[in-house]
């Protein structure tokens, strides 16, 4: 065979292969997309919802990037006409405009750590799950003891002040502690001290008459959501905190 007709077959044969790789150049493409799009979303859930939606699209494919399985369509549309409330343009309208007021408030939050110099004391940050505020418990607790300082109780009344919406929303007081085992007469275990670390501050920003006490709740997650390494007495120390979360708002109609 001469090497013009050789090199005829081998221009045959590679005539359509260049559709693999575009197709893989593509849905790397949307790939990046949606992780822009979920870099700039706090809501995870919400994010991983439109991933599979629009994996849908690539179901099949011999791509380099692998998806689950699309939602099933069919069940959300019966599930949304079950439910006439449930519009999810309005739904989502209604998460951003609460995003915005979540930032304001964690503006002023800020603002108020500012002006009191309280940078070692307070911080803050925006989470899937709400505005969290932390608070070291070396400047609220001695170590080992569940008990407000009194020197403190003022910080924590002024926060308290802090707290007060117009709106009603849950606010959530959870302790932590560092990985330093404790059994004493008082606390047998870190998820004992973690808890009552967490009620007793609650109690403290409870003396403000202006909160609603049935928006409250306290919990304990011992040692095991550490912030910081505890090797080190820097790192435990950070990882002795009280953090408020101030949720999302709930209209009263989906309580």
């Amino acid at each position: 065979m001469s090497k013009r007709k050789r090199k005829k077959r081998h221009e045959d044969e590679l005539g359509e292969s260049w559709l693999l790789p575009y197709a893989d150049l593509m849905t790397l493409l949307l790939a990046l997309f949606i992780v822009l799009f979920a870099a700039s979303s706090v809501d995870a859930q919400k994010f991983q919802q439109i991933s599979k939606v629009f994996s849908g699209i690539f179901v099949g494919g011999d791509g380099p990037v692998e998806f689950e399985k699309p939602l099933e369509i069919e069940e959300q549309i019966d599930e949304t006409e079950d439910d006439p409330k449930s519009d999810p343009m309005e739904q989502f309208a209604d998460e951003i405009a609460d995003l915005k007021i979540l930032e304001a408030l964690k503006e002023k939050v800020d603002n108020y750590i500012q002006e009191k110099e309280y940078e070692d004391k307070f911080s803050t940050s925006l989470t899937s799950e709400g505005l969290l505020i932390t608070i070291n418990d070396s400047v609220l607790f001695k170590s080992g003891s569940a008990d407000v300082r009194e020197s403190d109780k003022k910080t924590a009344k002024e926060l308290a002040a802090l707290l007060e919406m117009e709106l009603p929303r849950s606010v959530i007081i959870s302790g932590h502690t560092d990985n330093v085992p404790i059994k004493n007469s008082e606390f047998q275990s870190n998820w004992e001290l973690s808890v009552m670390r967490a009620v007793n501050f609650m109690k403290v920003l409870l003396e403000d008459e202006k909160l609603d006490p049935r928006l409250f709740s306290a919990k304990g997650f011992g040692e095991f959501q550490p912030i910081a390494d505890n090797k080190t007495a820097k790192g435990r120390e950070a990882n002795r905190r009280v953090e408020v979360l101030i949720e999302p708002y709930i209209p009263d109609e989906e309580k």
